[in-house]
């Protein structure tokens, strides 16, 4: 049935009351309707009615020039060479906090917002943070099956990181209300990098919502370009760069470090985090102007604390235990005592109540002439009247009145006094819970060889933190792949992944995908050991290594990169030096706990003194400078004269720990495993290349197949990596590769050569393997053939002549030109064409080529060993006698290739 669409022009007169309107002309787009007879058409007419827009009430704001947004701000701040735009007030208005920042075409969009309701008190802020980067962002999409954004990647949970641990120590205490950070890059433009916008965002965001903070936080990046530090450099600029630093602080202080660098000294860093300090403090300072215009008032009265007098009652319980508890040098028996020191607190105060020492003794005061028999009776007056000297009342004690409190509060306060107890004893008593001094380094053992099929492994443990490091080496196809934003194929040739099981620190848990912790202990480990990493000229393999931490008691994953270090020498990655990680502590306001007021620092901490401390600062390198540096403190902020005392005494702490490491028993073997794959590498050029992968990649796999390798991977600049876990098969494949990307010269004599296939114009004949030509029917012999098989057949040893090389390549074959009596002929253009004249036998027939190429081809462990009197380039079995043309490849490891075995060096 057919369908009808009705469409209305009508024409609305001009409104001569009002002079801003004119005539309008209105479409209206009305339901399509089944064709209907004329009657019911007639019976169901249909009533237009155009409503007039009440310009009265809407247009009355916009006479008034009020905008849509009336609460949108826009602020640009100056940072290096440039300036950041922050909006707010325009998207996300429902939002506690929201805005959106610009850096040159990078967008960033983020939001702050809490939940209604109060979670239960705990010791850790509920604070998420969720940051992703839009394929959007960048013009394309996701390359996966599914077009939509997913899990969170491992560099999106980096910057999460990067957001959460600066943010983390300006929350106020006593703040339940469940909040949740969202970023968004919205969009990208390649230069600007958006994880320290994403910082800064995020900072601005909850100084301008209802959360209470005590600082507003921002966030750059410095960079080394020759000797000038800039501020957020570009990604163009990071290339030339020698130092990546990430750094987010207050007005008042460093918060947060992160970096990398190449052996960078401690000057060099501390200039750069002085750079970065200035840039984040002028950020502040705008921020505060607008929270001062649209930030909301926080929600301080939402903060509930312990009693106060509750710190008083823990202490009178547990502080004499606690002060013997804190002293056993081993976590786990101490953490059981701690435990059942806690369960005895918490008996007293939350369910027999706590009677202070102090009010038990407080009573009614007690007179010896108030003690009076108890049998004695009383005496009553009659009438009702009585004497007053003549009724006794006896004193009655008053009984203290028990005190309960929330379970959720006394193990709150039982931390913090555990804590202030740890600490006096480091300030105070000078020594820490295992014994050590502030800067002694725990007791280390270092183990390697321990996996014999792995390729290469070691066990680090230091005190009580234990790392079990194992390397794989690869080719190319075991190198991570990175779906990026920009869409540039990024592949990682070597990787470090940390894993951290709940039996480490013997407890039984959950096990599922990495953490968020484990993803970011490992690329530090990773980043710390990539700078003394060979190049991938001379050390052509994929490295993996794996950090299993089988104890944790501190600092593991600095212990991953001892325990790689050793493990990567085990391997025989010849590493250009080695590298040692530490962690560093801190203890401020020492006044506060016995001391003199000076921070104290603390080399190689502990999980007790990471918990309860008031910094955890990582670093790595070797004797002459820093690779890897992570920091993240409890406090509002540290001054630059304290992070320069730590950087100084964990150079000392390296040192020592280096010393150890060269101590290693068994040491590393620093030599390839026998159950490591080889891997050659060929040089041939780069047109050549696609000799090697043939049609569709056929002829590459038919090599991987008749040698029996594991791969071949060719490369545009003409490199060609061939893996195999033989020496034979490689040496095979070597020798085809370099006769297909041989260069023949026209006189080249080949002796004893194969004939793979016979067509009706010729034969074709493999003069060395893997290279064919076509030996024409009127070359084949000097007297006259209708058909080449009427004399050859497959399999036939023949020698030949190598008479033209067309445009393309394709060799033409003489067998005619070598007989005795046709002594120095030169080839006969006429006889490429068949006498008979049939079917065209043009040479350059490329399907007809094709065709022979896929003819068996001989073995060449059966060829016959024959003598050359021109160049080749073979095996031992086709030893040339002499050689006069110059190939692509050279036969010998010395030369064009470079061959990786147990004990050879790359080349």
């Amino acid at each position: 049935m057919a369908h009808l669409a009705f469409i209305s022009h009508i024409q609305q007169p001009a409104d001569t009351t009002n002079p801003t309107s004119a005539s309008q002309n209105l479409t209206l787009y009305l339901p399509v309707v089944p064709f209907l007879s004329s009657r019911r058409i007639a019976s169901h007419r249909f009533k237009i009615r155009a409503l007039n827009r009440d310009f009265d009430d809407v247009t009355a704001s916009e006479k008034e020039g009020t905008p849509f947004f009336p609460h949108r701000h826009t602020v640009k701040i100056p940072v290096g060479d440039r300036y950041i735009t922050v909006e707010t007030g325009q998207i996300g208005r429902q939002a506690s906090g929201s805005v959106v920042v610009r850096d040159g075409e990078t967008v960033v969009y983020t939001t702050v917002c809490m939940s209604d309701v109060p979670s239960e008190p705990s010791d850790f802020f509920p604070m998420s943070v969720h940051y992703q980067e839009r394929f959007s962002a960048a013009g394309r999409t996701s390359g996966g099956f599914f077009k939509r954004e997913g899990r969170t990647k491992d560099h999106e949970v980096l910057i999460c990181r990067l957001i959460d641990r600066p943010l983390r120590p300006t929350m106020l205490k006593g703040f339940y209300h469940e909040t949740q950070i969202l970023s968004w890059v919205l969009s990208y433009d390649g230069l600007h990098s958006p994880d320290s916008l994403a910082v800064t965002a995020a900072g601005i965001a909850v100084a301008l919502s209802e959360v209470p903070n005590t600082n507003t936080v921002a966030g750059v990046r410095i960079g080394l370009i020759g000797d000038k530090f800039v501020v957020n450099p570009t990604t163009t600029e990071m290339e030339d760069s020698k130092l990546d630093l990430l750094l987010a602080g207050s007005e008042t202080g460093i918060l947060m470090i992160e970096g990398y660098c190449d052996f960078l000294p401690e000057e060099k860093l501390l200039q750069a985090i002085e750079v970065g300090q200035d840039a984040v403090r002028s950020i502040c300072k705008e921020v505060d102007k607008l929270v001062k215009v649209c930030g909301k008032p926080k929600l301080l009265d939402s903060i509930k604390l312990p009693p106060p007098e509750l710190y008083k009652h823990v202490e009178e319980i547990a502080g004499d235990e606690l002060v013997k508890v804190l002293q056993i040098k081993n976590k786990v028996p101490r953490r059981k005592a701690i435990s059942l020191l806690e369960e005895k607190v918490l008996s007293i105060l939350t369910e027999e109540g706590y009677v202070s020492k102090s009010e038990t003794c407080a009573g009614a005061e007690i007179t010896p002439d108030m003690l009076e028999d108890e049998d004695e009776e009383e005496e009553f007056v009659v009438d009702g009247e009585f004497d007053e000297g003549d009724v006794h009342i006896k004193p009655v004690l008053k009984k203290p009145v028990p005190t309960f409190y929330s379970e959720v509060d006394v193990k709150l306060v039982f931390k913090s006094v555990s804590s202030t107890y740890l600490r006096k004893r480091i300030v105070k008593g000078g020594k820490r819970s295992d014994g050590r001094t502030s800067e002694e380094i725990r007791t280390i053992d270092a183990e390697c060889g321990l996996l014999p099929r792995a390729h290469g492994s070691a066990l680090f443990t230091r005190g009580e933190t234990q790392s079990l490091a194992v390397v794989t080496l690869g080719d190319k196809q075991m190198a991570q792949r990175i779906d990026n934003l920009v869409g540039v194929e990024d592949v990682k040739r070597f990787y470090l992944q940390y894993s951290f099981p709940p039996s480490c620190v013997g407890e039984a848990g959950r096990i599922g995908a990495p953490s968020r912790r484990e993803i970011g202990h490992g690329t530090l480990a990773e980043r710390a050991l990539e700078p003394v990493l060979p190049s991938e000229d001379d050390f052509p393999y994929t490295i993996r290594v794996e950090s299993t931490i089988t104890e944790s008691n501190g600092s593991s994953s600095m212990a991953s990169v001892c325990g790689g270090c050793l493990a990567l020498q085990d391997a025989g990655v010849p590493l250009k030096s080695s590298i040692a990680g530490i962690a560093m502590g801190l203890v401020v306001d020492t006044e506060e706990f016995g001391g003199d007021g000076t921070p104290l620092i603390l080399s190689d901490i502990t999980g007790s003194e990471d918990a309860s401390g008031d910094m955890d600062f990582k670093v790595a390198g070797n004797d002459d400078g820093v690779t890897a540096f992570q920091m993240d403190i409890k406090v509002t902020g540290i001054t630059l004269s304290t992070m320069e005392h730590a950087l100084l005494q964990a150079k000392e702490g390296r040192k020592r720990i280096l010393a150890e490491m060269l101590k290693c028993s068994p040491p590393p073997s620093k030599k390839l495993s026998k159950h490591a794959p080889l891997i050659l590498v060929m040089k041939v050029k780069p047109e050549k290349v696609n000799l090697i992968i043939g049609s569709g990649g056929k002829k590459v796999k038919s090599i991987i197949e008749e040698t029996g390798v594991e791969s071949i991977d060719t490369q545009d600049n003409g490199t060609v990596k061939i893996t195999s876990r033989d020496l034979a098969s490689l040496e095979r494949t070597k020798i085809i590769i370099s006769n297909l990307t041989m260069v023949p010269v026209v006189g080249d004599i080949y002796r004893n050569c194969k004939i793979t296939s016979i067509v009706p114009y010729g034969a074709f004949v493999e003069i060395v393997p893997g290279r064919e030509g076509l030996c024409h029917v009127s070359e084949l012999s000097p007297d006259w053939l209708s058909k080449p098989d009427d004399a050859f057949k497959v399999g036939d040893i023949v020698d030949v002549k190598l008479i033209e090389i067309n445009e393309k390549g394709q060799l033409r074959l003489s067998r005619k030109a070598l007989l005795p009596d046709q002594g120095t002929d030169k080839p006969n253009e006429n006889q490429r064409t068949p006498k008979d004249g049939g079917t065209p036998q043009k040479y350059g027939d490329k399907s007809k080529l094709r065709q022979s190429s896929n003819a068996p081809k001989g073995d060449v462990d059966k060829t016959s060993e024959g003598k050359f009197t021109k160049r080749y380039v073979g095996s031992r079995k086709y030893e040339p006698k002499t050689s006069s043309n110059k190939s692509d490849t050279v036969a010998s490891s010395d030369g064009g290739s470079a061959l990786v075995n147990g004990e050879a060096q790359v080349g």
